[in-house]
């Protein structure tokens, strides 16, 4: 993508989500109209918000820091919210702001270019993590599904995680294989394991970064892996697995029912 005078892929976001002034909306909307390649991915962009609205919509839930995410995010950020939104960011619930909005990320960031380097990462490093080990036969993990307790402790002291949960998916038809601590950003981070019937396996990745002040919800894919992954605060997550959009979400929306708020 090339870049026209300070259009960057940040504010092409804050486009997407009904962010940007007037002045900045119709400073992106030229650039996209000379862009074609820009404007293809920015309607990639709308259609994925409308996929994740209808996967999402009969599933909100509200969380008692949701209000600090949002406006604690948007008082460092290059904006000036009103009164009205502050208000309304009060009301709106955890999987509305960032599964309805999108792409929130952008505009919740101090820095376009902390934001893209930050939200990057936790895809790259789930997708690799995914295409090592879930191959692995004889050693996947480290600490095996037998071991689940010890797996939980260990994992949640190495992330400075308290009460940290392995996310149960028997329902989802995946049992845990295992776990193992590994970097995620060169920072410690967690991955599980899991396997269906027929040993088509997925992984959940767990980091922490203390720079996250933002709540995103995105999908990420790679030739046939697929990875949904979503930024709560300092902690991010992302599940990972050469299996459907459409199962993959639902896999996310249980572990995110289950890890700690």
């Amino acid at each position: 993508m090339t870049e026209v005078r300070s259009v960057t892929e940040a504010e092409l976001h804050a486009y997407v989500d009904g962010f940007l002034d007037e002045a900045d909306r119709a400073r992106v909307q030229s650039f996209l109209a000379e862009n074609p390649e820009a404007a293809q991915m920015v309607s990639d962009w709308q259609e994925q918000n409308d996929e994740l609205h209808a996967a999402f919509a009969g599933h909100e839930r509200s969380k008692p820091t949701d209000i600090q995410l949002l406006t604690g995010g948007l008082a460092r950020a290059h904006t000036r919210p009103s009164r009205r939104f502050a208000l309304a960011a009060a009301a709106v619930l955890i999987f509305a702001a960032g599964a309805l909005g999108g792409h929130y990320g952008p505009i919740l960031f101090q820095s376009p270019d902390i934001q893209l380097a930050d939200t990057e990462i936790l895809p790259r490093e789930a997708r690799n993590a995914f295409l090592v080990y879930a191959s692995e036969v004889r050693h996947p993990v480290e600490v095996f599904a037998n071991e689940e307790t010890h797996l939980a402790n260990w994992l949640g002291k190495r992330l400075s995680i308290a009460n940290l949960k392995v996310p149960n998916l028997q329902t989802m038809g995946f049992k845990l294989v295992g776990g193992r601590l590994l970097p995620v950003g060169g920072k410690p981070g967690a991955m599980f394991m899991y396997e269906d019937q027929t040993g088509q396996r997925l992984t959940v990745l767990v980091g922490r970064n203390k720079e996250n002040r933002t709540t995103s919800f995105r999908f990420a894919s790679a030739n046939t892996v697929e990875t949904f992954y979503w930024i709560d605060g300092e902690l991010g997550y992302a599940v990972t697995g050469e299996i459907s959009r459409d199962m993959l979400r639902r896999i996310a929306e249980e572990c995110y029912r289950q890890f700690p708020s």
